[in-house]
């Protein structure tokens, strides 16, 4: 399977950001159901001393159809989430965006309202430079 468009620019701009990449891809299996999400991270935090972890699903948003995208995306989240509860509960999945999608395509009534029905979290990013705009969980 090939890597989504950004998927290099969304790796350095988590390094940026402090995170430690673990996994790329992280094999995510139930049974004999095995996904491939993009990303795997980890996060030292000090205070707690322990680690967060989280994984990754990378969209870039160029395709023809930014609502196949996200139809695409939706489904890719909800069958990690399902099968995250169960294998490693302690992480957390982010749906990775582009901030010209988050700022023009998410900000559409009927997408806030799925990506909150299926309570998603997501990290917004710029790929020109490389850096992780925002955290919205």
């Amino acid at each position: 399977m090939s890597k989504d468009f950004y998927h290099d620019q969304v790796r350095r701009a988590l390094e940026k950001d402090g995170w430690e990449i673990t996994d790329d891809p992280y094999i995510l299996e139930s049974g004999k159901i095995k996904y491939r999400v993009d990303l795997g991270a980890e996060k030292l935090l000090a205070a707690q001393k322990g680690k967060e972890k989280i994984l990754v699903e990378i969209k870039s948003f160029v395709g023809a159809s930014d609502t196949n995208e996200f139809h695409r995306a939706v489904g890719q989240y909800v069958d990690y989430i399902v099968i995250l509860e169960d294998v490693e509960p302690d992480r957390l999945l982010f749906l990775a965006v582009p901030n010209f999608a988050w700022s023009d395509f998410f900000t559409e009534k009927a997408i806030q309202k799925s990506l909150e029905f299926i309570k998603a979290k997501v990290l917004v990013y710029d790929p020109n430079e490389e850096i992780v705009v925002q955290w919205i969980k």
